[in-house]
Order: structure tokens, then C-alpha cells, then sequence
């Protein structure tokens, strides 16, 4: 669904690197397909190695907090956490101590000066 999602949003270039952690879902010919068809390169956490990727931290830091009582209900938390902290305000040591859109404002800023 999220990838899904991301292509129709987005329209990611080709070689785009999915991250993911080692579950079925992700391993599975379906999941894997999606990748092929769009021509993204698929990437899982190192065994033993879950907090490798970002699912790890929506479940320590938003998931294992919340009761949800349906599955829509944390189907609209959970993206409402993505949209509107996790990708725009949470700070990411990996990325110079911004924030997802920060860093891709910069990037494609400093792409849109070299063309």
C-alpha cells in the first residue's frame, strides 16, 4: 500500500532504493514484482539487524504506544505520524540532522543549481 502509494504521489525515478526489514510481506514474488515493474532495487535490514530501517522506529515511537480498536484506526494514525512528523519535522542523524523533506528540498535544490 505504501509503495503503492509513493509511485502515485511521487512518480519515484527508476533505481529508487526501497528499504525494508526481513518480513515475508517484503520477501514475498508479489512484493519483489512491484519492485521489478517499477525498476526500484530492493533493500532489507541485516538479520538480527531490525532497527536497521525506519519500521523499527514507527513502532518504538508510535506504534507500541498506541491502543488502537480498529485497523483503520491505525491505518490513519500511522500515516498521519509519516505525513506529518516523521518525514517533515522528525530530525534524522543519518541525514545531517534534518528532516526527510528538508533533505530532499536540498537535494533537489542543489540539482535544479547544477542543471
Amino acid at each position: 500500500m505504501a509503495l503503492n502509494m509513493t509511485v502515485g504521489l511521487r512518480n519515484p525515478l527508476k533505481g529508487l532504493i526501497v528499504y525494508s526489514d526481513r518480513g515475508s510481506q517484503y520477501a514475498s514474488q508479489q512484493y519483489q514484482s512491484l519492485l521489478a515493474n517499477h525498476g526500484f532495487i530492493g533493500s532489507m535490514s541485516r538479520k538480527d539487524h531490525c532497527w536497521d530501517n525506519s519500521v523499527s522506529r514507527l513502532k518504538d515511537e508510535r506504534v507500541f504506544w498506541r491502543n488502537y480498536q480498529t485497523r483503520d484506526e491505525a491505518k490513519n494514525d500511522i500515516l498521519n505520524y509519516i505525513l506529518m512528523f516523521y518525514n517533515s519535522q522528525r530530525l534524522h542523524s543519518k541525514l545531517g540532522y534534518v528532516s526527510p523533506q528538508q533533505f530532499e528540498n536540498n537535494y533537489w535544490g542543489v540539482m535544479s543549481e547544477a542543471a
